[in-house]
């Protein structure tokens, strides 16, 4: 397994990288957006151009530390930057938890899904994880019906779990564990999403 890079991930209309300098400029531009902020945990609003520039520059010490993994999401067919996606290892307990967000231009066509089911299957087959769980505000209903469609099933709400914006926010909590993930598709190995060379090396 290699720690210096994501694996690059590709479905059937999404290429998962990792993030380079380059993308700065089109991160500052996506997560400009309220609606970005308004309903993840972490995303600044205003954003600017410093933010994304350090959040990048971050990303390849979190991955050595085995602390977390992070793609950007790209279109295949314009190569186009429209969002991201990432893992926060837990990993003594052998679990992780995904996060994600797709610039709203980009919204209501499926990728989020699409980046989710291939992730969890990378983290399932690459990284020896149990469990994958995922949060979301539950005003954000659309993110509970992405994590349904990856395989995840609804657990409960952390009542007031999150401090957003001046106010405390339920969040409700999905997960799906290994032996469900491998029932669901049958073998070891999912269609969802392939790893190739670059970036990684198979155990």
């Amino acid at each position: 397994m290699s720690l210096e890079r994501p694996a690059s991930l590709e479905t059937q209309r999404l290429r998962l990288r990792p993030f380079g300098p380059e993308d700065a400029e089109a991160v500052a531009e996506l997560c400009a957006a309220w609606e970005i902020a308004e309903t993840t945990a972490r995303i600044p609003h205003p954003y600017d151009l410093s933010m994304a520039e350090t959040w990048i520059a971050s990303q390849p010490a979190a991955l050595a530390r085995r602390e977390s993994i992070t793609w950007a999401i790209e279109a295949r067919d314009s190569a186009s930057l429209i969002g991201a996606i990432g893992l926060d290892f837990d990993l003594p307990n052998r679990l992780a938890e995904a996060g994600y967000w797709i610039g709203v231009p980009y919204w209501n066509l499926g990728y989020c899904t699409e980046a989710l089911q291939a992730v969890v299957a990378y983290g399932f087959e690459h990284w020896d994880l149990n469990r994958i769980q995922a949060r979301h505000m539950t005003k954000n209903a659309a993110s509970g019906r992405v994590m349904i469609k990856a395989g995840m099933e609804a657990e409960g709400v952390l009542r007031q779990s999150i401090y957003r914006w001046g106010q405390f926010e339920d969040a409700a909590m999905y997960a799906v564990l290994r032996d469900e993930f491998l029932r669901a598709n049958g073998a070891a190995e999912s269609s969802h999403g392939t790893a190739t060379a670059e970036g990684t090396s198979e155990r």
